[in-house]
């Protein structure tokens, strides 16, 4: 007789089987750390904005708000799982190698750069479309036009970052040998200019493109082989902190490390000087982790589980801020919800937004599983080999076999 017990095993056996697979067919070469260090960065970018923006509900409109405007000693937890800075790291290595592996293969710059930037790109067209049709809708139908912006906002917001690492990737050929200290001194200089000499704030912008091309050419240089050792990785990891301890102690820095509604400075909006030192940091820890991830790796399930976090990077990011808000719209329904609804000022939201974290999830599997195809194509049908399968076999676009994309 088949018991819920019996079946839970056999659906565990069934999940240790599929890792074992995904495990033995990854070749022995791949560097896993650096899935691993993608994943990661792309997760924490989901948990902040899970944790940090808050759509109140104020009569028939909603706004947007965030916790740490009402309690700044939540700025921490910015620290935590403020992480692109990280995801630049790993894009500026993984594609420092990717064009020289093309270039060895005779691949013309455009023939690469075509590749690299549908992958980003493809999975951006369901988004626009579908909030193209919402926003149509809501307007329709007399939504506010303040709470419409809102939400569009707040949905849209990720693309800022695909433009930005689009733009970095196009001029990767140009920057493979860039050190790192130029970009930073170009943040620095604009810094000086906007805060310490009240120049124009529209200059901060400049920061956009000097600021992630500061992780983006560490990525380069980790490639060329210059961070392989431990020391470097410890060097930026205490001088970006220390750096960036001074500027929020000192020098009159915001402390949190993502935009704050209402703040008369954002460090991230665009990046500043304390912004970028933070991310130095940062990718200094992520260096310092390759070890322990690598070992980390070896076991089957976590393998499998950072492959496919991998496979769906850009569903799980560009849809996670609407995963968010479709929760939040279904539950004004059941009326004006704590942690969900509710002005983000005190600890009981903070224990309530916790608690709607698993329903926020349930709300981007949803997602994931009707828009993975764009990112991931359609379906094989029975008997070929699915899409995980057959990324396993063929070579990406650094020159080695690999479960997910780079």
């Amino acid at each position: 007789m088949r018991t819920p017990l019996n079946g839970m095993r056999t659906a565990l056996q069934g999940i240790r089987t599929a890792a074992d697979r995904m495990d033995e067919a990854t070749p022995t070469q791949r560097d896993r750390a650096v899935d691993a260090l993608r994943a990661l960065a792309i997760l924490g970018v989901v948990l902040g904005h899970w944790l940090v923006t808050a759509l109140v509900a104020d009569g028939g409109a909603l706004h947007a708000a965030s916790p740490l405007r009402h309690m700044p000693w939540l700025a921490p937890i910015s620290w935590a799982f403020q992480t692109l800075a990280v995801f630049f790291l790993v894009g500026g290595h993984v594609a420092t190698k990717s064009y020289a592996s093309a270039r060895a293969r005779g691949t013309t710059y455009g023939q690469w750069l075509r590749i690299r930037l549908s992958r980003l790109f493809k999975p951006v067209a369901a988004v626009l479309t579908l909030w193209t049709v919402a926003t149509a809708c809501l307007l329709a139908s007399g939504a506010e036009f303040a709470t419409v912006h809102t939400l569009v906002k707040l949905a849209l917001s990720p693309l800022w970052f695909l433009a930005v690492f689009a733009g970095l990737t196009a001029v990767t050929p140009l920057v493979t040998r860039i050190n790192p200290l130029w970009p930073l001194a170009v943040v620095l200089h604009v810094d000086l200019i906007r805060f310490g000499l009240g120049g124009p704030s529209w200059l901060g912008w400049v920061n956009v493109a000097a600021g992630w091309l500061v992780p983006y050419t560490l990525g380069a240089a980790w490639t060329r082989g210059e961070l392989e050792r431990r020391r470097a990785g410890w060097v930026l990891f205490t001088g970006g902190a220390a750096v960036t301890a001074a500027l929020v102690a000192w020098a009159g820095y915001p402390a949190s490390m993502v935009g704050v509604p209402g703040a008369a400075v954002s460090n991230l909006n665009p990046p500043t000087l304390a912004a970028v030192a933070f991310g130095v940091a940062q990718c200094g820890l992520a260096l310092l982790l390759r070890e322990p991830l690598r070992r980390a790796m070896r076991r089957p399930v976590a393998w499998a589980g950072i492959a496919i976090a991998n496979l769906s990077a850009m569903t799980i990011f560009l849809w996670h801020q609407t995963s968010m808000m479709a929760v939040t719209a279904l539950g004004l329904l059941a009326g004006r919800l704590p942690g969900l609804h509710t002005t983000p000022d005190g600890l009981g939201w903070v224990a309530a937004r916790l608690a709607w974290l698993p329903v926020f999830v349930v709300a981007l599997v949803v997602c994931w599983c009707a828009f993975r195809a764009y990112e991931q194509g359609p379906r094989r049908s029975a008997g070929r080999p699915s899409r995980v399968v057959r990324v396993h076999r063929r070579p990406d676009a650094a020159g080695t076999k690999a479960v997910p994309r780079a």
